[in-house]
């Protein structure tokens, strides 16, 4: 998995122990091997401060969102997820997809109404419950997750 330096992950390398970019192609069959190994590092590095479950599920999420959504499921298309730890700010998380972006607002809420019984819809949802921060950047094509250090929630 690549690990140059980067200008796409907000962080700056001086204190960072970690940093992971990588891309993967537009398949849902690329998630959870990409997932797997990312998580792996964080573990070993002691990034995800007993919180890798959250980590974990937001990847899978934001992942698989960006493969169907912007990438329609197209393997040609690739998808670009950037990785940072350091202990004064927590973890950054950010993935890139080259669909159209969308309008975050105008997604309904998966706990009210009929949405309680969609099938879907719940990933960006479950994203913000998950992290401490999350915002959308460059008309809805890149996601920008953080989760602040321990003792900073």
């Amino acid at each position: 998995m690549p690990s140059e330096p980067s200008t796409r992950c907000e962080f700056s390398t001086g204190d960072l122990l970690v940093k992971l970019d990588t891309t993967i192609p537009g398949s849902v069959d690329a998630v959870l091997p990409v997932i797997q190994r990312i998580m792996s590092v964080i573990r070993d590095m002691g990034c995800a401060a007993e919180r890798e479950f959250e980590i974990e599920q937001s990847l899978f999420e934001a992942l698989n969102n960006a493969v169907e959504h912007g990438s329609a499921h197209d393997p040609s298309k690739q998808v670009q997820c950037c990785v940072a730890c350091d202990q004064s700010r927590g973890m950054l998380i950010v993935i890139r997809d080259p669909g159209p972006g969308f309008d975050p607002a105008s997604i309904p809420s998966p706990i009210v109404g009929s949405s309680l019984f969609a099938e879907g819809g719940r990933g960006i949802y479950l994203i913000n419950q998950l992290m401490d921060e999350v915002r959308f950047e460059k008309g809805g094509t890149e996601i920008h997750m953080r989760m602040n250090p321990p003792g900073r929630r």
